[in-house]
């Protein structure tokens, strides 16, 4: 193991197994295009290493650039690709071949096609020591490939994390053993939302509210947001797949994370199935799932006295508030079941100050595995 900043990573690739990888594809790459001077474009800052070991292997006339792009500010991308350094202008009738460190969402890919597609060269292809398949959403074929991999965070050989871990000779990856994910009930007024957000500070994780996620995605037209809104429009109950993929996309956002907060999902033991699936490709798993429990009057008098201010008109009709609760013992005795059966179903005393309350949930956590 070793550490970087407040992160483990453990030992992934050795570096004979990273130049092997590179042999093979400067092979291929040689194999098309020794009877002409290719003109090799560098993606930095991630790719300086593979480029370098790269050009050692391919023994044949050729030319090299580098453009510099970036979408990430630590370990999460912003979704904005920014062009820092631009590609040089003399292309024209040339083969490029871009030479890229890792591929995965392929945002960058994206506004690398943009670029050369701007100039008049004679063709381009795309060239990636580490290839993420699982994640790839891109529309371009990647040529060229070293090491298909999985979507697992990695360091090393040119690739950071917050700028440490470029100059190590071998790949490291997160270590997600360490990673606590939580699954977290409660009735309405029992302080989900509240204790969500001192468990996020205290734990690094991540607060994924299903709620949340379904207005992100449905304001701001995604594709996934479009494909609810659909089911929506026509009194449709959204398909539970949809709903993992918006989750799935929101964990992937969020490799920095040391873990998540599942709030609103799953709701039927079908997705709770759906969701350790997700986890378990991911190397990942539910740690607990954890039930905020609380007298119903004490929280209808809450609730009431909240909605005093609040405007909710489901917080100022009792009965209205007793159905609401009716439906969550209805949907969540099935999922206490089955996480009763995995042995990581808590029960924790909603009813108390705040800060006693997250010191209950902070005894079920550190206790765990």
């Amino acid at each position: 193991m070793i550490k970087l900043n407040n992160k483990l990573f453990k030992p992934y690739l050795k570096e004979e197994q990273i130049l092997a990888a590179i042999k093979k594809m400067a092979a291929e790459i040689a194999e098309d295009y020794k009877d002409e001077t290719p003109l090799f474009v560098g993606v930095l800052n991630g790719a300086f290493m593979f480029v370098a070991d790269f050009l050692k292997a391919y023994q044949h006339p050729c030319q090299v650039s580098f453009v510099r792009l970036s979408s990430y500010q630590g370990l999460t991308s912003t979704g904005i690709v920014e062009t820092l350094l631009d590609v040089q202008e003399d292309m024209e009738g040339k083969s490029v071949i871009i030479l890229e460190d890792v591929v995965d969402t392929g945002r960058t890919l994206k506004q690398l096609v943009h670029l050369f597609s701007q100039t008049n060269v004679k063709e381009f292809k795309i060239a990636a020591l580490f290839y993420k398949s699982e994640i790839y959403n891109g529309e371009y074929t990647i040529d060229y490939v070293g090491l298909e991999i999985p979507d697992n965070f990695i360091v090393g050989y040119g690739l950071d994390y917050n700028e440490m871990g470029r100059n190590l000779r071998e790949v490291y990856q997160l270590n997600q053993a360490d990673m606590i994910n939580l699954v977290l009930f409660g009735k309405p007024g029992a302080g989900k939302g509240t204790q969500a957000g001192f468990l996020k500070e205290k734990y690094n994780l991540k607060h994924i509210s299903t709620g949340d996620v379904f207005r992100y995605n449905i304001k701001n037209g995604t594709e996934l947001g479009n494909l609810a809104k659909s089911y929506i429009d026509k009194g449709d109950l959204v398909p539970d797949e949809v709903t993992i993929d918006m989750l799935k996309d929101e964990v992937e956002k969020n490799p920095e994370a040391s873990g998540f907060i599942f709030d609103g999902f799953p709701r039927t033991a079908a997705q709770a199935e759906a969701l350790d699936n997700f986890l378990e490709s991911k190397d990942m798993k539910v740690n607990a799932t954890i039930a905020l429990e609380a007298d119903d009057e004490v929280l209808i008098a809450r609730l009431l006295e909240r909605g005093k201010s609040s405007g909710r008109s489901d917080d100022q009709d009792e009965s209205k508030i007793r159905n609401r609760f009716d439906e969550y013992n209805e949907k969540t005795a099935p999922l206490k079941a089955y996480y009763e059966k995995q042995g990581k179903f808590h029960s924790v005393n909603g009813i108390g100050d705040i800060a006693e309350i997250t010191e209950r949930l902070g005894k079920v956590i550190d206790a765990l595995d």
